[in-house]
């Protein structure tokens, strides 16, 4: 056991291309070693005690060969990890539009709030009465979604955006079925997530693509003529990728309903309507938040997605479970199918009962914008959109420039 941290052997040499200087910075290019490079597999970063003697236990199956684990100070590990992030860009770095979702700054004060003792260090097998303040915030969130939406009912657990999509398009699945019509189409505009088909084929639909019309937005007209009692839904994005909001929504709505199909509306780009638009009121029928992009929590190697989805009366029997249901003044989750609160349920979705963390951020933010702060949290996304927009109409094209984008 190596007692005395740095061995008295001989560095191994760390192979550089011409570096700059001896640290290997260039500026801000960092030509970083992988940690099994930097590390020596005989040095230590920490004084342990020598172990006493024991026999052990493991039935001839212990290790007799040291694992080629790399050996670093705790300097030299901490350095190794900051040059490394270094490298990683991010929200907290700069502007990161990732397609047509721009992320959100993730506060500070969301990540405090998830590291309260009472959410980060419950479980969820624990007993139901011991974790209600956590399945409260699940509650509050819920409430909260449903009023910013006009929908009825909110599915939690879905972990992503298109995980939620699968979700909404397997409540459509479910409800066709107890209908006794297993419908085969699923429309599809050019303007939608690149996700929807993808999600559509996935449940075996047959995917019939709707085109734009010249400034951007989808053609009514061509939805109607696309629309048969063999249509199972229409899958559409508002405002859409070209960032513009669809004007004849309502009419599309209408037009889909009257043969008997569902409305899905994909909510990646919901920030731009946020406090503005309760999309219960444009007719649809389930619609997948991203919480990682319109209510700030963190996205992609930041953390977890949640991908919550709301539900119309029509499909609101038909949520995953584990449901959330109110006995009096005390929650509890109904776990399994059939179980009251969840008769017609699609089943479950996901292990446990969502992305617990992400809730907890979302609410925070939610609260602390209060209904009037985000909505202008909506206004100034939007303002700000079309002034880059114009800042850079001199070097780039805008395909729909006579419209606001979104």
């Amino acid at each position: 056991m190596n007692r005395e941290g740095r061995g008295a052997t001989a560095p191994q040499e760390i192979t550089m291309a011409a570096p700059a200087t001896f640290t290997g910075n260039r500026a801000l290019d960092l030509d970083e070693g992988l940690i099994f490079e930097i590390g020596r597999a005989e040095v230590t970063g920490v004084d342990l005690d020598e172990p006493e003697a024991f026999t052990p236990r493991l039935g001839g199956l212990e290790r007799t060969a040291p694992l080629p684990l790399p050996g670093l100070s705790e300097p030299e590990a901490m350095r190794h990890y900051v040059r490394l992030s270094r490298m990683n860009y991010g929200i907290d770095s700069g502007l990161f539009p990732l397609g047509s979702c721009t992320m959100k700054h993730n506060p500070r004060l969301n990540e405090r709030m998830a590291r309260l003792a009472g959410f980060a260090d419950v479980h969820p097998l624990q007993p139901v009465s011991t974790v209600q303040g956590a399945l409260g915030v699940i509650s509050e969130l819920c409430r909260w979604l449903i009023e910013l939406t006009g929908m009825q009912a909110v599915a939690f657990t879905p972990k992503a955006g298109a995980h939620g999509e699968l979700c909404g398009m397997m409540a459509i699945k479910a409800a066709l079925a107890a209908r006794g019509e297993p419908r085969r189409i699923v429309l599809v505009p050019e303007s939608a997530h690149g996700t929807n088909p993808a999600t559509a084929a996935l449940l075996g639909y047959e995917v019939k693509s709707i085109p734009a019309r010249a400034d951007g937005t989808v053609d009514p007209e061509a939805v109607k003529a696309a629309l048969s009692t063999e249509v199972a839904a229409l899958m559409l994005t508002n405002p859409n990728t070209c960032g513009l909001f669809e004007r004849d929504v309502v009419a599309i709505a209408e037009a889909v309903h009257g043969v008997g199909a569902y409305f899905y509306a994909d909510g990646a780009n919901f920030n731009a309507i946020l406090g503005k638009v309760r999309i219960g009121d444009l007719g649809v029928d389930a619609m997948h938040i991203n919480l990682h992009k319109t209510f700030s929590t963190p996205h992609g190697g930041g953390g977890p997605g949640a991908g919550p989805v709301v539900l119309s009366p029509a499909l609101a029997p038909f949520a995953p479970v584990p449901a959330l249901v109110a006995d009096g003044e005390t929650l509890r989750l109904a776990e399994e199918a059939g179980a009251p609160g969840a008769e017609q349920t699609l089943g479950r979705m996901s292990a446990f009962h969502g992305q617990m963390g992400m809730f907890v951020r979302a609410l925070s933010w939610m609260l602390s914008h209060g209904a009037d702060g985000m909505r202008q949290a909506s206004e100034d996304a939007v303002l700000s959109a079309n002034y880059v927009r114009a800042c850079l109409m001199d070097v780039m094209s805008a395909p729909f420039a006579e419209r606001p984008a979104m």
